[in-house]
């Protein structure tokens, strides 16, 4: 039995961020054999093209658990109708300098949650297209703009049951991805 390594970026920094929980609840839906990561992002400087020749250790840690992970996992709120710039910020780190892209060739999943009723429909679909530029293979169905409400997660930090069946769904799809385009 394979063992797959799975990157998780989370698009947001907030203490008690829906999509940090929405993330950690989800992995559990996951076969045993699939090992997530949240990476850590909240320490990376802006982005500065100048800074390509001499990386920050925060940059370099990013990279590489990105290079050693056999999918990613993209979770992230909606700011502003498009991606949080923090997640942008570490999308820009890991995929640079030209021709160093660690993203590339990894598939990926994407979801994020949100109080809003279209939940991160839109934040998803620009992610999609910077993902898509960056040679990452992205889940395309089912797609999962989850609206937090009462029940969304159990006590113990999990899927809530209305919920579990269609997050179940959408993991064994996204464990299907990942496993047909893992190297």
């Amino acid at each position: 039995m394979n063992t797959y390594q799975i990157a998780v970026v989370v698009g947001s920094l907030r203490k008690d961020s829906f999509n940090r929980k929405l993330a950690s609840a989800i992995i559990k839906l996951a076969p045993s054999e699939f090992l997530f990561k949240q990476v850590k992002i909240d320490d990376l400087p802006l982005y500065n093209q100048d800074d390509d020749a001499n990386q920050a250790e925060s940059v370099k840690r990013l990279k590489n658990e990105i290079k050693g992970a056999q999918g990613l996992l993209f979770v992230t709120p909606e700011y502003n109708r498009s991606i949080p710039g923090v997640l942008k910020n570490a999308i820009d780190h890991a995929s640079r300098p030209y021709g160093q892209n660690a993203f590339a060739g990894k598939p990926a999943g994407v979801l994020g949650a949100s109080i809003g009723a279209t939940g991160t429909a839109l934040a998803q679909q620009h992610l999609r297209n910077v993902l898509a530029y960056l040679d990452v293979p992205t889940l395309g169905q089912p797609e999962a703009f989850i609206h937090v409400r009462d029940g969304l997660f159990g006590e113990a930090g999990n899927i809530g049951a209305e919920s579990k069946q269609f997050l179940q769904n959408w993991m064994d799809h996204y464990v299907a991805w990942v496993r047909k385009h893992a190297t």
